[in-house]
């Protein structure tokens, strides 16, 4: 009786078909396609994860191994506020707020990037921030794992505004700012207040001070 329990017992402990059943293991050959490889070329048009827009642009900032000197999405304030978020995140601790180069990771003593707002960078064209981010620069890691390829637009539009939010040149300003501007350096200059006194004063001045 025991002996015939063991046999059912052992009989259920076969492997069945479904956890050893016939496969492929990566490059291996293969007698059922024509070209005798298990591994099967893409289906045509397939694009990596986070890369389904249509434009080949705005993916690679280079065109004819020139960085592109336009931006290949639409930029307004909403892409201009997602670039500002991304740009307060994981480019202000080296870049700084405002693009100077003095983020705190900076002051604890990593390498100074230079400022967004010397001449050359002002002139640069959007295809170099999107690179530098895209490939790393100097000191700089590359950022493609860490921010989409959408958002390196738009952080590069954000810095692209605070350049512009500092201009060098009184002609880079709008016709209603630069006739604000050129009002105000007419004005006379505002008269101060008269300051407070640090005279000490005097028993005779205040005589409630007086001990009694």
């Amino acid at each position: 009786m025991i002996f015939v329990l063991a046999i059912c017992v052992l009989s259920g402990c076969k492997r069945d078909d479904m956890a050893d059943q016939p496969k492929y293991n990566p490059l291996e050959e293969s007698q059922f396609f024509a070209d005798g490889k298990s591994a099967r070329p893409l289906v045509p048009g397939t694009v990596p994860r986070n890369r389904d827009l249509p434009s080949v642009a705005r993916y690679e900032a280079q065109a004819s191994n020139q960085e592109m000197t336009a931006f290949p999405i639409e930029i307004g304030l909403n892409e201009l506020k997602r670039g500002q978020e991304r740009y307060n995140i994981y480019c202000a601790p080296c870049h700084g707020f405002s693009g100077d180069g003095d983020g705190m990771i900076v002051q604890r003593g990593f390498t100074k990037p230079p400022s967004m707002h010397l001449d050359r960078l002002r002139n640069a064209p959007p295809g170099h921030f999107f690179n530098v981010m895209t490939n790393g620069y100097g000191a700089m890691y590359s950022y493609a794992e860490r921010v989409s390829v959408e958002d390196r637009w738009k952080i590069t539009a954000y810095i692209r505004a605070l350049q512009f939010s500092r201009p060098s040149n009184l002609n880079d300003l709008p016709p209603e700012d630069r006739a604000r501007l050129q009002a105000a350096a007419t004005q006379p200059a505002l008269t101060s207040e008269p300051s407070l006194t640090t005279k000490p004063t005097t028993q005779a001045e205040h005589p409630e001070t007086t001990p009694r």
